[in-house]
């Protein structure tokens, strides 16, 4: 079983299982039949925050950028950028650095510390959650400089090249680093979930153009990027239930426990519902339809005002 099935798996039994969050089914299949086809484009990197266009400094760029693209539940108390989410925030304080000092050698990143972060991010350490947040990006990053010391003789390019075009082999090796080994544990069982990893194979993907660096042959194996927007979203439209005081909580702005029962439900459920999404649009003729185009449309619907304006759920942790 590849590591694909595994997750499809694995959040197939949360979801037909859980008891905090349920599909509705029958809004599930009303939602295929009218989700916006049409809609689905090629997804895009935004050039104004990412550093794209430099060859190799690019790759060590989606590398680095990857290695930190989690802290969603600490974003509502880190210093913004005017105009970006927490996400833009990071990617364009990364893309600064980068254009600033050049790419960090990988000795460079292994050494990195919580200020160096504090100050290429933009943030004040005298913000509890705001220090919390920098201190584990450097050890996110100090965590790739090591792993492209110790396998790598330093250069990202191998770390890439050694997946030889597969993502899944590409996954295998980002996991090795404890941020990137998304696995959760519910009710004593493995479920696996590696958003960052399988996003790091599509964002290399749309640097490259699906070339070179940027060609991994089993994209339209991977699964949606589970995190707190996506279910979000599909909670907003009607596809996925909470229970009465767990929905009561996440509407509060309570934190989940990463790791808790309910906030791997709510992954879990959200996998599993976009699956049996592209599994009704497949039926209908629409076999060109990945689970990481279908990510994209409901990821960039959740920046509009009407899902802006209703909590997510959010929890304080390294995987999304």
């Amino acid at each position: 079983m590849s590591i694909f099935d595994d997750i499809r798996e694995s959040c197939r039994v949360v979801a037909e299982q859980a008891a905090r969050v349920r599909i509705d089914q029958a809004r599930l299949e009303q939602y295929a039949r009218d989700f916006p086809v049409a809609e689905i484009g090629a997804a895009t990197l935004d050039p104004a925050t990412h550093h794209l266009g430099h060859g190799k400094d690019t790759l060590a760029f989606i590398l680095a950028l990857d290695a930190i693209n989690f802290g969603s539940g600490y974003f509502p108390h880190i210093r913004k950028r005017p105009g970006h989410s927490g996400y833009f925030t990071v990617a364009a304080g990364l893309k600064d650095w980068f254009q600033a000092e050049g790419a960090p050698s990988a000795a460079r990143l292994a050494r990195l510390t919580q200020g160096d972060c504090a100050r290429i991010f933009g943030q004040d350490l005298g913000s509890p959650q705001a220090g919390e947040l920098m201190g584990l990006f450097a050890k996110a990053l100090n965590d790739l400089g090591a792993l492209l010391l110790a396998r790598f003789e330093g250069d990202p390019a191998r770390l890439v090249e050694r997946a030889d075009h597969k993502a899944e082999h590409l996954v295998a090796t980002l996991r090795i680093m404890p941020f990137f080994d998304d696995v959760a544990i519910w009710q004593g069982r493995k479920v696996p979930f590696m958003k960052r990893a399988q996003l790091t194979a599509a964002d290399l993907g749309l640097a490259f153009g699906n070339e070179g660096w940027g060609r991994f042959d089993d994209l339209d194996r991977l699964t949606i990027f589970a995190d707190n927007l996506v279910p979000h979203v599909l909670r907003v439209d009607g596809v996925l239930e909470y229970d009465p005081d767990l929905a009561a909580r996440i509407d509060r702005g309570d934190p989940l426990a990463a790791g808790s029962i309910e906030e791997v439900e709510i992954r879990a459920a959200a996998l599993h519902a976009v699956e049996l999404l592209k599994q009704h649009l497949h039926a209908t003729g629409h076999a060109h339809i990945t689970s990481m185009a279908l990510d994209y449309l409901l990821w960039n619907r959740g920046q509009d005002a009407r899902y802006k304006a209703i909590p997510r759920h959010r929890a304080r942790g390294v995987f999304y």
